[in-house]
């Protein structure tokens, strides 16, 4: 599962992330939607918008997840920034938060931008930045986790988030948190089994889940390796589905799956139609 992924799920199901992330009280998030926006007859889609649910007293968000170099993301930012106000006519004033992994990722040239910038409408996080994971709430943590570069360290830190976890959140939210660290470390950790995962960091308890049992159930990994085309790919489809089911969009979908968008879009099609 790709990094930008990883950040629309976090955002998702845990919103108050974001709103901590960027200096504001975590009790924001109950006032606004969060989604990703594809802008109309373009080649633009914002990783994620948040959108107040009632009133125009709050700012829309827009948030950018960058793991990679872009020269040109200022130019995209703002140029679909521009694009959905003139679309959707909001009357809410409006802000953008840009999350690197680290300072080094941003080599964008804020030159035609920088009012943006020193105003604060525009925030640029870098998040191997933001302090001792220890000291951070949970959530933010849990974002945190996504960039420790060292095996070791990523290790001692997902041991301590998961104790953390356990210690400090409700069931419900536990649940949802654990599922998501264990997401993580499978994609920091390539050429671990899930086993070798749990094993390691003592999920084992999310073979008890829902969420397991739908999304990461055996034989999943050994079905998205094939394609769809000769009738034996079932896995892959059914996981097609189920990420569907927990929101993630159409291009999401085709990165985590590693299939292309017209493929992807070929197997909604065929789901609407049964």
């Amino acid at each position: 599962m790709k990094t930008d992924s990883i950040f629309y799920r976090l955002f998702q199901e845990f919103p108050h992330i974001f709103f901590e992330l960027i200096g504001n009280s975590p009790a924001q998030a109950n006032i606004y939607q969060f989604s990703s926006v594809e802008i109309k007859q373009t080649a633009f889609r914002i990783d994620g918008v948040f959108v107040p649910i009632q009133g125009d007293s709050h700012p829309i968000y827009f948030a950018e997840v960058q793991f990679q170099t872009d020269s040109k993301i200022y130019s995209r930012l703002f140029a679909e920034v521009c694009l959905y106000l003139r679309q959707n006519q909001p009357q809410n004033d409006w802000g953008a938060v840009v999350l690197y992994p680290s300072r080094s990722v941003d080599v964008g040239d804020i030159k035609h931008y920088r009012e943006f910038f020193s105003s604060q409408r525009v925030k640029r996080i870098y998040i191997d930045e933001l302090g001792e994971s220890a000291s951070l709430p949970i959530g933010v943590a849990t974002a945190k986790l996504v960039v420790e570069s060292e095996d070791s360290t990523a290790i001692v830190q997902a041991r301590e988030l998961i104790d953390r976890t356990k210690r400090e959140s409700n069931s419900q939210s536990r649940q949802k948190l654990l599922q998501l660290i264990e997401t993580i470390l499978l994609y920091k950790f390539p050429n671990m089994s899930r086993e070798d995962v749990e094993k390691m960091f003592g999920l084992s308890e999310l073979k008890q889940t829902k969420f397991y049992q739908e999304v990461f159930q055996e034989g999943v990994e050994q079905g998205v390796e094939q394609g769809i085309e000769q009738g034996v790919y079932r896995e892959k489809l059914r996981t097609i589905s189920r990420l569907l089911k927990l929101g993630f969009s159409i291009e999401q979908v085709a990165e985590a799956v590693d299939l292309s968008l017209a493929e992807v879009r070929k197997v909604v099609n065929g789901f609407e139609n049964v």
